[in-house]
């Protein structure tokens, strides 16, 4: 399916961002933060929505910025959709994605007509990382250069060293890549990342996520391992009304991993 690329300009800074498919209009935010935004293209869904795929600032055709508070990745989102002149829009969130997403919907309640959390959480701290960290090390069982590749992508400040050690390490994040090496070498081949820093202010929004009134569909890979089920839980207990959809044979990655039923799990917020 073809798609179309657009740039705009917020308050100077330039915001580029992908259009394909057809129907209501879905803006999808993809992770990283600073992680092209090309590995979250979603075909199947682009049979049922207009996808806007945003290039988060700090990344590709993007601008940067002196720093990426999660305030600026949600006011960026609501300057495309004003672009787009849609009064709601369908949002997508994967990952940090999702804590933007997350943001979005509260700071702009109005603007969202449903929200997909896509393997997120609604919280980072201490027990998210020790938890991510248990992760990998444990994946050193299956390919012992998996850990080391992971730390030299978390301490990467150049993009080009980023991209290579995240390249090693995307492992990981399947549910089973010894077993399907084959069918994801297209997507490892194109990881591509920049080194955008860290928000340092520490990301918690669960005492606000009954706030959320949008129709929610919380997705999660049974096998991720930095924001797996324990997180997913979280998000679908304090989400009025929100639907939880557990990929059983996914990691982080289920709209690669199980494409028809990661669109199916979308596709139900059109009813």
């Amino acid at each position: 399916m073809s798609i179309t690329t657009h740039r705009i300009s917020v308050g100077g800074v330039p915001q580029a961002y992908h259009v394909a498919g057809s129907g209501p209009v879905c803006v999808a935010h993809s992770g990283g933060p600073g992680i092209d935004w090309a590995y979250l293209r979603m075909p199947l869904l682009e049979q049922r929505f207009t996808m806007v795929y945003l290039e988060p600032v700090g990344t590709g055709d993007s601008g940067r910025l002196p720093a990426y508070p999660l305030s600026a990745y949600a006011e960026f989102v609501a300057a495309v959709v004003d672009h787009l002149g849609s009064p709601s829009v369908y949002v997508l969130g994967h990952s940090h994605g999702g804590f933007v997403m997350q943001q979005f919907a509260l700071d702009h309640p109005s603007r969202v007509a449903g929200i997909v959390l896509y393997d997120t959480s609604p919280v980072t701290g201490a027990a998210f990382w020790d938890s991510a960290t248990a992760g990998v090390m444990a994946y050193g069982a299956v390919d012992p250069a998996v850990p080391a590749a992971f730390e030299q992508a978390v301490t990467a400040t150049d993009d080009d060293a980023l991209s290579v050690a995240l390249r090693q390490a995307v492992p990981v994040y399947f549910a089973d890549f010894p077993g399907r090496r084959d069918e994801f070498a297209p997507f490892v081949a194109g990881v591509r990342a920049w080194a955008v820093p860290q928000d340092p202010e520490p990301f918690d929004v669960r005492a606000r996520l009954g706030e959320i009134s949008a129709p929610t569909v919380i997705i999660v890979g049974e096998h991720d391992f930095i924001c797996g089920p324990r997180w997913a839980a979280m998000l679908h207990a304090g989400i009025p009304g929100s639907r939880l959809v557990t990929l059983r044979s996914s990691g982080h990655f289920g709209h690669v991993e199980q494409p028809v039923p990661f669109a199916e799990a979308v596709s139900a917020l059109l009813g």
